[in-house]
């Protein structure tokens, strides 16, 4: 029998989330008890509209208390309150009788079609008792979208499962997903398929689980990509690369496909990992850009992968991580210049082993690149790293590829070695070629790839990485 949702609580070990904790520690021997500590407004608006709700704060005491009572955001906010019947946004001294409550009523008022709003309006009332501080978050639901919520679980690793056992969930491109409170995901022997131009939005915390038997397939077009990004739209947020959690992918018996498809502004790009055992299944990823990202790009566990046309970049550790499993890249462009922080890992680390954070696992590695490019700021370590332990068999290959690797190895093959692939403007991401680059005519031929990751032909000597020379730069759709 195949196991289905929830998981093994050792998965928890696994997901290394960003979670929103309360800052504020509190004497829980004189808190106060609420309804609910999120009260959520799920109503999806077609005009401007607003919506009352309410929620009761609880004195558990056997004395009457006195409490001080705010709306976080207060003028400014897209909610307002009422506190026992008098409107506000600052209460001081509200009486609370002994084993009695109080009823807090909030109103949001939003307008779905105006672009500026927000697709999750968020606030909070705050509560201060003494030196106890608490509070009862709100979210709207502000411009129109398919809104998919969190209602299973618990912690870090909250889900809804939008593909149950032998369900097809198609994602059109009608209105964009959010995703919030945790992950999206497609259970055992179920199946998600995400239709050209469809975005799909992540709050903080948030992602997207594929478990194992699952299978994915978002296929977008040149055109019409599809689009994995963080719900803060303003550009303010473009600097902060942890804006919500990962696309996760266990193992299965059919390929996940990705293609022409951008995955940015998360805590690690894309995961792939077999919770138990090889199924025979691949995680296939055409023309896609991984970037922008916290921590890896590519992190990758007794994986099967298939790479061509695809770009990571600009990554907080690695951009692309593989441990053991089976890994064939061609053409794809590592480029690892982040600049928020010191990074101490190689753009490209491939090795035999790996620890979960409980157990450390050994195994063989197959890892081939082919017309690569892996370069990036780490001139003196360079931007290869191997971790190849002693009995394990290990057969990687590097052919016709161009590196920052300071030291030769055996497992190059007819490579171009620290030569400045000359880009187009790394620091402005920006990494076609120039024509003074050495990757111009340079690569393997006969590959069959065709054209290259923006769809500009590919001629009869390809050059390395995923951008042809004379290709215009890619500029995703948002």
């Amino acid at each position: 029998m195949k196991k289905k949702l929830p998981v093994l609580s050792i998965l928890l070990a696994i997901v290394v989330s960003l979670s929103s904790c309360r800052k504020v520690d509190f004497d829980t021997d004189s808190a106060l008890s609420f309804s609910t500590d999120t009260l959520t407004f799920d109503t999806v608006f077609t005009t401007v509209g607003s919506v009352t709700q309410n929620f009761r704060v609880y004195n558990p005491y056997n004395y009457d208390i006195k409490v001080d009572i705010e709306l976080a955001g207060g003028e400014r906010s897209n909610f307002s309150i009422n506190v026992d019947g008098v409107a506000g946004t600052f209460f001081r001294d509200v009486e609370i009788p002994a084993k009695d409550s109080i009823f807090v009523h909030v109103k949001v008022n939003v307008d779905p079609n105006d672009q500026r709003t927000p697709f999750l309006v968020t606030d909070s009332v705050v509560f201060y008792h003494g030196k106890t501080v608490q509070d009862v978050d709100l979210v709207a639901f502000g411009q129109n979208a398919h809104f998919i919520v969190a209602d299973q679980g618990s912690g870090s690793l909250r889900y809804k499962i939008v593909a149950h056992e032998h369900e097809v969930t198609h994602w059109t491109n009608d209105l964009p997903y959010v995703i919030y409170g945790g992950y999206a995901a497609v259970d055992s022997l179920g199946t998600l398929i995400i239709d050209p131009g469809t975005t799909i939005y992540f709050h903080s915390g948030a992602g997207l689980w594929v478990y194992r038997y699952g299978n994915i397939q978002a296929v977008g077009t040149a055109e019409e990509p599809i689009v994995f990004r963080g719900d803060r739209m303003s550009q303010w947020y473009e600097t902060d690369y942890s804006q919500w959690d990962r696309i996760w992918i266990n193992e299965g018996t059919a390929d996940n496909r990705f293609e022409h498809v951008e995955i940015t502004h998360a805590f690690i790009g894309m995961q792939v990992e077999a919770l138990s055992e090889y199924l025979g299944g691949r995680t296939v990823l055409r023309n896609c850009v991984i970037h922008h990202t916290y921590n890896s790009g590519l992190l990758a566990r007794a994986a099967r992968i298939v790479a061509e046309n695809c770009e990571i970049s600009d990554n907080g550790e690695c951009s692309a991580e593989l441990h053991i499993g089976e890994y064939d890249f061609k053409h794809v462009t590592i480029a690892n210049y982040y600049s928020h922080a010191v990074r101490n890992h190689p753009a490209l680390y491939v090795a035999t082993n790996y620890t979960d954070g409980y157990y450390n696992y050994v195994g063989d590695l197959a890892a081939s690149f082919t017309n690569c490019i892996v370069y990036g700021s780490r001139s003196e370590d360079g931007e290869v790293g191997l971790g190849l332990e002693d009995g394990m068999t290990a057969q990687v290959g590097f052919r016709n590829c161009l590196l920052r690797m300071p030291q030769e190895s055996e497992f190059l093959h007819d490579c171009i070695r620290n030569q400045d692939p000359k880009f187009a403007a790394a620091a402005d991401f920006d990494f076609t070629l120039t024509p003074e680059s050495p990757a111009i005519d340079a690569g393997l031929e006969g590959l069959g790839i065709t054209t290259d990751l923006t769809g500009a032909p590919r001629d009869s000597h390809p050059d390395i990485g995923a951008y042809e020379f004379g290709s215009r730069r890619l500029v995703w759709r948002r």
